[in-house]
């Protein structure tokens, strides 16, 4: 069987018609042996029914012309035929049945190869079309691949696009309360220095004055708050940086993907778009045996998908630090508004305090100075007191020792001289009472002194306490942060 045609739903075979064998043309075959054998003449009469039976059995069995020649070339000169170039009716080589069989072994074979010819012809157009058809459906499922390959690659860079505009978008809302948590950090200082030098100020404060009052504790507590405030705030600007590194990476890995996608779309879509009649098509031989690929379909859109989930996650944890930075402003600067509303209740309340203390003092003091003035103007009445009583004692005395110069019996104990040394016993007694008087006065009046004295320092201890409490102290307390600076706003 020989393969002679095929379509793309059946296959055509034929067996290959055997030729037959039979003799060539006598004119052929005469130019064949005209030069090969000599001539010869007859030797017997051309009138006798003479025949070779020889040749007539050989024609009956299709002689051919190479096993004669053959024999012949064996055949000695001797025993050789003669041939005459001039043959006649009588020396015909076929017999009828032979003519009519070799026509219509050609006519059987002219038809053959005229049906074999119209089949292989029916069937190459039959192969082309069909081939054609073929690779015009090949070529529009390639054309419909790539344009789904476009439509795949057109989704996934819009989701893409999508994402990296949200995460650009969540880097710039973290980038910006980011900023305010360095603000409202660097805001913190301030108070801090405000509370460290209250704190300073009033270990300058004097005497009884240098107590550990509730102002001392509260500002105390308050630069522990403050500490503690900035050490988260420090713990969530540490979380902050790290996670705009990673918004950063995954933004880069999208940007990196977005850019692959818009080449590949670029160029599939320009595949996509080419046709038989476009510009630059051309042969590259061999190009269908590179692989240069790095991926199927699914890890294809597994990597992108990733990559968004990636940037998801992200977006999602960056969305939640940027509310617990929010929260940490709004605790932090309600902590430190409400201590510093604490402190200075406390300070109020000293200052309130020190000031009555201050107030009664200088009353005491006042009224010190008005006993002092009195016991000095009572020492002096008792001092002239005893001035006068010195004279009234002096006459006494005298007046006892002019009697004493009395004559004789003029020396008489008489009422007279009693009343005289009672007087003076009086008087003496009269000017040592006023003298006891005079000391106690004099010791009163050196309390006094010294209660003055105390007054008076106690009064510039409170007078100091009042200005570095009222004045020190609350004047630099007034340029605390407003509630908005603390939470990051300009």
């Amino acid at each position: 069987m020989e393969l002679l045609g095929s379509t793309l739903t059946a296959t055509y075979a034929h067996p290959r018609p055997t030729p037959a064998n039979f003799l060539p043309a006598i004119s052929s075959m005469a130019s064949s042996y005209r030069d090969r054998f000599p001539h010869y003449n007859l030797t017997h009469s051309l009138s006798l029914p003479w025949r070779p039976s020889t040749y007539y059995k050989a024609a009956s069995n299709w002689p051919t012309l190479d096993p004669y020649c053959t024999r012949s070339q064996r055949v000695s000169e001797s025993t050789m035929l003669p041939f005459v170039s001039n043959r006649t009716t009588l020396f015909t080589r076929y017999t009828p049945d032979d003519w009519y069989r070799s026509n219509l072994t050609n006519f059987q074979e002219s038809n053959t190869s005229r049906h074999n010819s119209e089949r292989l012809r029916v069937d190459t157009s039959r192969l082309i079309q069909d081939k054609y058809q073929q690779t015009r459906k090949t070529q529009a499922d390639s054309t419909q691949n790539l344009g789904e390959r476009v439509n795949d690659i057109g989704f996934w860079k819009s989701e893409i696009i999508h994402e990296l505009d949200a995460m650009i978008g969540e880097t710039n809302e973290l980038t910006d309360i980011k900023k305010r948590l360095e603000r409202a950090l660097m805001e913190t200082e301030a108070p801090l220095q405000v509370a460290r030098e209250c704190l300073f100020h009033r270990e300058k404060r004097m005497g009884i004055d240098l107590v550990h009052d509730e102002v001392e504790k509260e500002l105390l507590t308050e630069v522990d708050i403050i500490l503690c405030c900035q050490e988260r705030m420090k713990l969530y600007l540490d979380k902050a940086i790290a996670q705009l590194a990673a918004n950063r990476a995954a933004q880069h890995e999208l940007e990196k993907d977005l850019s692959d996608k818009q080449s590949a779309y670029r160029i599939d879509d320009k595949c996509h778009h080419l046709r038989n009649t476009s510009d630059g098509v051309s042969y590259f031989r061999g190009v269908e045996r590179v692989d240069a690929t790095v991926s199927v379909p699914e890890s294809w859109a597994k990597f992108t998908d990733d990559n968004i989930l990636r940037s998801q996650s992200e977006r999602a944890a960056s969305a939640k630090l940027r509310d617990d930075i929010q929260n940490v402003l709004v605790v932090t600067a309600n902590e430190m508004w409400n201590q510093f509303n604490k402190a200075n209740l406390a300070f109020t309340n000293r200052i309130a305090e020190t000031a009555d203390a201050k107030n009664k003092i200088q009353t005491h003091l006042a009224k010190t100075l008005q006993e002092i003035f009195q016991t000095e103007m009572s020492i002096e009445s008792i001092k002239k007191a005893i001035m006068e009583k010195s004279a009234f004692l002096k006459v006494a005395q005298t007046r006892l020792d002019e009697r004493t110069r009395r004559p004789n019996i003029e020396l008489c104990r008489d009422m007279a001289q009693l009343r005289l040394v009672n007087e003076v016993y009086e008087v003496d007694d009269t000017i040592q009472t006023l003298q006891q008087r005079l000391r106690d006065a004099e010791d009163t009046l050196q309390s006094l002194a010294h209660t003055k004295a105390t007054l008076e320092h106690d009064l510039a201890i409170k007078a100091n306490s009042l200005y570095i409490d009222q004045d020190k102290c609350m004047s630099m307390r007034r340029s605390f942060p407003s509630t908005l600076r603390l939470v990051g706003f300009c």
